[in-house]
């Protein structure tokens, strides 16, 4: 079982930990003094600098483990651990000249400290990536198995095996499921029913599980507590999968209230002030930025819709926004006049008779879309967000497709993550408004930097624009 090598696994991880950091200071060392040779600084026995070696190594290691950098991986993403590397040792870095502060030793080269903590960085993370994907390759073969029982058969556990099915690189073997409803022998992707619930009694006490899933339904939970304290009083790791998903999102957040646990179904960072006050920062500040940078493009446009077809420059058309209150967007005209009762008919198809000419290559460049910058700066809309959508197709959405309304939660954008995803014009509504909560509850400043740069690079031609 994988459990009986963890720890050994974990003891030589620390060992190598050790010789990175230590080959790190050395190679640090001999190109600061022996390769670069600097007279001015480091002015020091050899001695001094290898002395140093005896904090740093069992520091920096210390770090990793609060940094949980010796934790299993086999699911957490590189980007995360490649952070929690660069914490720790910016961490250290500081420690390291605060002690150089107090001990007053101004001729201890900081080039070669600076030296060393980015050499360390470097090596840490290559060392790690090639161990992942050591392991990775073992796993595939069949090697290094976590092997696990389902307790319950439910979507959640249908959900569960169709990802380990798909990741065999995480190392997961499912030895079957437990439950009392679904007959023995029913095979779900290869994973068998082989017993109820009440067999666990003589399963595991055989202790050659590394983890229990719960999986139970919805209708089952009542089971729960005898389950939770029959795996705890054999000692095996027991994880718990909800048969929820699809009301609770993927982080949910919980507050305590006197011992009680309240979670929360709907996590939007953009209810926070502060994060609020960002994202308008951002806005005010990117608007008068691209209006600027774009103006003369919109006034290129400006006189192409006018001398091309007569009507009115700029074309306003109701939508729904923040709180589900309605505003009017602004765009080019791209299309005829028409009736309101033609505008409201639908979206435009492809080979669309009433896009004009220059409305053509307008929408496929999204130039039309660039007087919504002035909606920005009014407060209607966001650079970043989900697309707003008329009332009439509101209405509509909210009975056809769960959860849409969550999208009035935020400011409407510009641009979004769905957007710079390919789901843009005639596409599925149902994967625009996935994209869309995952925007709303993952929100960070850094996301919307990425879908504005991504927009720059991919998002403007638009093939679905007709």
């Amino acid at each position: 079982m994988i459990k009986d090598n963890q720890k050994y696994f974990n003891r030589l991880h620390v060992v190598i930990d050790a010789f990175v950091i230590a080959a790190s200071y050395l190679l640090a060392w001999f190109i600061q003094f022996e390769f670069i040779v600097d007279e001015t600084t480091g002015k020091l026995p050899v001695g001094t600098y290898m002395s140093a070696l005896i904090f740093v190594v069992p520091g920096l290691l210390l770090l990793y483990y609060a940094f949980n950098l010796y934790t299993p991986k086999r699911v957490q993403g590189r980007r995360l651990e490649i952070s929690n590397i660069f914490k720790a040792n910016v961490i250290a870095l500081l420690c390291f000249f605060f002690v150089l502060f107090l001990t007053h030793l101004d001729d201890f080269s900081r080039k070669m400290v600076f030296m060393f903590f980015g050499l360390n960085m470097c090596l840490e993370v290559l060392v790690r990536i090639l161990i992942r994907m050591v392991l990775m390759n073992m796993r595939k073969k069949g090697m290094n198995l976590k092997h696990i029982l389902l307790v319950g058969y439910s979507r959640g556990a249908e959900e569960y095996i169709d990802r380990i099915k798909a990741n065999p690189q995480w190392g997961y073997l499912i030895r079957g499921i437990l439950d009392d409803n679904v007959e023995r022998g029913t095979t779900y992707k290869g994973v068998k029913v082989i017993g109820r619930i009440d067999n666990l009694m003589v399963i595991l006490p055989e202790n050659r599980l590394d983890e229990i899933a719960i999986t139970l339904g919805l209708n089952e939970y009542y089971k729960l507590e005898h389950i939770v304290s029959l795996c705890e009083k054999s000692g095996v790791h027991t994880k718990f999968i909800p048969d929820y998903n699809n009301i609770i999102p993927t982080k949910p957040y919980t507050e305590d209230l006197l011992g009680l646990p309240v979670i929360n179904i709907r996590h939007v960072p953009l209810t926070n002030t502060f994060n609020m006050l960002v994202k308008r920062t951002v806005d005010i500040v990117g608007s008068i930025c691209a209006i600027v940078l774009f103006s003369p493009v919109m006034l290129a446009a400006a006189a192409l819709v006018k001398l091309t077809s007569p009507g009115p420059l700029i074309f306003k058309q109701e939508r729904v926004g923040l709180h589900n209150r309605p505003f009017m967007m602004y765009k080019f005209r791209s299309m005829e006049i028409q009736r309101e009762q033609e505008e409201k008919a639908g979206w435009t198809v492809k080979n669309d008779p009433r896009v004009t000419g220059i409305g053509k290559f307008m929408r496929r460049t999204s130039i039309d879309e660039l007087p919504q910058l002035f909606n920005v700066l009014k407060g209607d809309m966001s650079l970043v967000g989900p697309r707003p959508e008329r009332p009439q197709f509101v209405e509509k959405f909210r009975e056809e497709i769960p959860r849409y309304m969550v999208k009035h939660q935020v400011r409407p954008g510009m641009t979004g993550w769905a957007q710079v995803n390919g789901y843009r014009g005639d596409t599925s509504i149902r994967r625009r408004i996935e994209y869309d909560l995952y925007y709303i509850e993952n929100w960070t400043v850094g996301l919307d930097f990425k879908i504005l740069l991504l927009t720059v690079f991919k998002g403007f031609v638009n093939k679905n624009a007709y």
